[in-house]
């Protein structure tokens, strides 16, 4: 191995990544896309190619990093936090993605205002949606570009104007369809180099793969005091991990307008079907790589002498910079930039989108934008909101205020967490609605807020049961909200035919 850092030949490789995602989504776009083109794609785009693309927009450059972190200063424990998707595609394909694509939805609120027929609903829920996205954006732009500063000695500001000035760019340009293509070969760069380097790694190290098997035989695995199962909510188990985690990214797959996104480029279930299958098998296939990579890491510094003293957050960083041949350090450090350029652009284009159909289409009763100006304003938010993100990145390095942004962003993406059971009301249920809705949102918010800020920390509930709680405290007290007021008013629920999956046990 070469150990001599970031070189020319690493600059060069990362420049004619960044030059050629440039232009690579735009040139398969081939078209100018304008209204609905522009926010659903025009229907060309391949399952497979929007699969890798939810792939890449769930693998963001903090999980890059910090899952190889987990299992070089830990245990396997945060593997079933991935292993979790068993839990979340499945329910996502039988139950959400058949009203999604009976609906034809346009966004994942779209469908909130169609259930239950409350354009209010669709509003607050996309507002809630935009602001998370845009925190979430900025801290996607500066952690990694701190991290890449010091591997290479690059000015960090140079880095987080190149990352976000290239994803406004293809964003602004080709709408949707010019994000899914240039996912999915940042996607196809990621899944190379990771599994590159796992390789490298593993030929590094003083008796190989069995070394590896060994130590995760003897501990490293699952410790000795790590918990497989407890029936309560207040310890980090296996299960509860595995459950816990299932329930947030099916939260995020049928919620959250980034994901549902994808969801809109087809009406077609069985492409759906493989699209959600794909992703699953693509995203646990690089997790147990990161994992294993993470545990490799931890034995070749151990056999150098060195893991005690390192951060665990930088080791699969500085093994990039410093170990990996010349010219391979230039591919992952690429393969860092596209694990954030891929889930910045898929941010930059959900709240354009969300904006310009959940915000102002609502509130365009005269007809006034038809999609046309639609599409303006969706670039023009796309431009703002890039820029603005960019600012605040900078504004992170200079002031190092990373821990308040991590809080606030934590904070919302509780509350968003609540839209989940929200969702599963109007799934489930036909007698769910729209006050129903408002109830059990406000009630789950308020429970997830005292048990984040209000309980004691010696109670100290698991924050992988946060998706369980959130969902089942909106389901359930939305559907009594909702029969109670049904009862009070005797006013019977509107909402359009196949917006409840009960609607397809229709003879």
């Amino acid at each position: 191995m070469s150990g001599q850092g970031f070189t020319w030949i690493d600059l060069v490789i990362l420049i004619v990544y960044l030059i050629f995602v440039l232009f690579f989504g735009n040139y398969f776009a081939k078209k100018e896309m304008i209204g609905k083109e522009f926010f659903k794609s025009d229907g060309t785009v391949p399952w497979y190619v929007t699969s890798v693309s939810i792939f890449a927009t769930l693998l963001s450059p903090i999980s890059f990093l910090s899952l190889p972190g987990n299992s070089f200063g830990g245990t396997w424990i945060l593997w079933f936090a991935q292993l979790g998707m068993i839990i979340a595609i499945p329910i996502a394909i039988a139950f959400f993605l058949p009203v999604f694509a009976k609906l034809d939805i346009d966004t994942a609120y779209d469908y909130l205002e169609r259930r239950f027929d409350n354009r209010g609903l669709r509003v607050v829920s996309a507002i809630i949606f935009i602001i998370y996205q845009i925190g979430r954006m900025s801290i996607i732009i500066y952690l990694p570009s701190i991290t890449l500063a010091e591997l290479t000695g690059l000015n960090v500001n140079i880095l987080i104007i190149a990352m976000g000035a290239i994803a406004i760019f293809y964003s602004y340009t080709g709408g949707l369809k010019s994000v899914l293509f240039s996912d999915f070969v940042q996607g196809i760069i990621v899944l190379v180099g990771v599994t590159l380097s796992l390789i490298i790694l593993i030929n590094g190290i003083d008796g190989g793969v069995g070394t590896i098997a060994e130590t995760l035989a003897d501990g490293k695995f699952i410790a000795p005091d790590e918990q497989w199962f407890s029936p309560t909510i207040f310890e980090d188990t296996v299960f509860l991990v595995f459950v816990g985690a299932g329930m947030n990214t099916l939260t995020q797959y049928i919620s959250s307008q980034d994901i549902v996104q994808r969801f809109t480029t087809t009406t077609n279930t069985k492409d759906l079907t493989k699209m959600m299958l794909t992703n699953g098998v693509l995203s646990l296939f690089i997790a147990t790589i990161l994992f294993l990579i993470g545990t490799g890491l931890f034995i070749f510094y151990g056999q150098a002498g060195i893991a005690s003293g390192m951060d665990q957050d930088l080791a699969y960083g500085y093994f990039i910079a410093y170990q990996l041949p010349i010219g391979v350090t230039g591919v992952l450090l690429a393969a860092i930039f596209a694990a954030s350029q891929s889930t910045l652009s898929t941010g930059l284009n959900s709240v354009a989108t969300s904006v310009a159909l959940d915000i102002v289409e609502v509130f365009d009763t005269k007809g006034k934008y038809d999609y046309k100006s639609k599409t303006k304003i969706a670039r023009g938010v796309t431009i703002v909101v890039g820029l603005f993100a960019i600012v605040v990145s900078m504004i992170m390095v200079q002031s190092n205020i990373v821990s308040a942004y991590e809080w606030f962003n934590g904070f919302v993406g509780l509350v968003l967490g609540v839209l989940g059971g929200v969702f599963a009301l109007g799934i489930f249920t036909k007698r769910g609605n729209a006050v129903g809705a408002y109830i059990g949102f406000l009630v789950s918010a308020v429970v997830m807020i005292i048990i984040e800020f209000v309980i004691p920390e010696e109670i100290n509930i698991s924050i992988w049961a946060n998706s369980l709680v959130s969902i089942i405290v909106a389901f359930v007290a939305g559907y009594l909200g909702s029969v109670i007021y049904s009862a009070i008013s005797s006013k019977d629920s509107k909402r359009e035919d196949y917006s409840s999956i009960l609607d397809f046990n229709k003879n």
